[in-house]
């Protein structure tokens, strides 16, 4: 997922790695956006740190997905709300993506007060300098090659075309950091997951890598017959464990 809480190095690949790895690329038809469906996700975020057993440190994020005409162009936009109990600790994110295959076209944050905002294409993103207060508005970074927005990777995961041993390496860019890189996902395996009373048929989605001397693992559960995101489990250094669940609605 992309990286809220604890800052995350990005994995760089081997050629070797390579082999067996379906490269989601853009543009093109690497994804199947016909599986996004359009509403209001709401996920709860429960973190668990060893060093203070007896609390522990909530989000509720609410994230909701439209389809929709911009400048004769179809678009999906993506609006997130992070309410923590600290009112400090609220965040928003807005994104834009051709419908066509989910490549950026603009993105915009708030992180502790601060605004961001970026128009990007496949060559490049540079900051939006008719956006108000916008103090990334000198940004700007070339690209190797086009990418996909990391602010909208669980998107991104509904949309893959999951399969048991399917190994998936995705070009994925943080807006304002590092320059992007590309990241790998492997399918483990399937669960069944006991959800809003329902028995639902997962695919069990992997990633792992290192940030510094911390190393870090995070699972997904997507439903196979609806794509639904449900469920993510990540560990990190020094024990600390995020749980990530969406909470229950009419799935498949």
């Amino acid at each position: 997922m992309k990286k809220i809480i604890i800052p995350i190095l990005l994995i760089t690949l081997s050629t070797s790695g390579y082999a067996q790895t379906d490269t989601i690329r853009l543009p093109g038809k690497a994804l199947n956006t016909a599986w996004l469906k359009p509403g209001m996700r709401q996920y709860m975020i429960v973190i668990t740190d060893p060093r203070t057993p007896k609390s522990r440190f909530l989000w509720y994020w609410m994230r909701e997905i439209k389809k929709e005409q911009r400048s004769g162009q179809l678009v999906f936009t993506t609006t997130q709300h992070w309410y923590a109990s600290d009112t400090l600790r609220y965040r928003q994110a807005y994104s834009i993506n051709r419908a066509s295959d989910f490549a950026p076209i603009y993105h915009k944050e708030m992180v502790q007060g601060k605004t961001g905002a970026y128009n990007w294409t496949d060559s490049n993103i540079v900051g939006a300098d008719s956006v108000a207060n916008n103090f990334r508005k000198d940004f700007k970074l070339d690209f190797h090659a086009p990418n996909y927005n990391w602010n909208v990777d669980i998107e991104i995961f509904e949309m893959l075309p999951l399969a048991a041993g399917k190994v998936f390496a995705i070009n994925f860019y943080d807006a304002g950091l590092s320059p992007p890189e590309f990241i790998k996902y492997t399918v483990i395996g399937s669960e069944v997951l006991n959800y809003g009373g329902k028995q639902v048929d997962c695919w069990k989605l992997f990633t792992k890598g290192t940030s510094g001397k911390i190393t870090y693992s995070e699972t997904y559960w997507i439903s196979k017959a609806g794509h639904d995101f449900l469920r993510e489990e990540d560990d990190y250094g020094q024990g600390m464990h995020r749980s990530k669940i969406r909470m229950p609605v009419n799935v498949n």
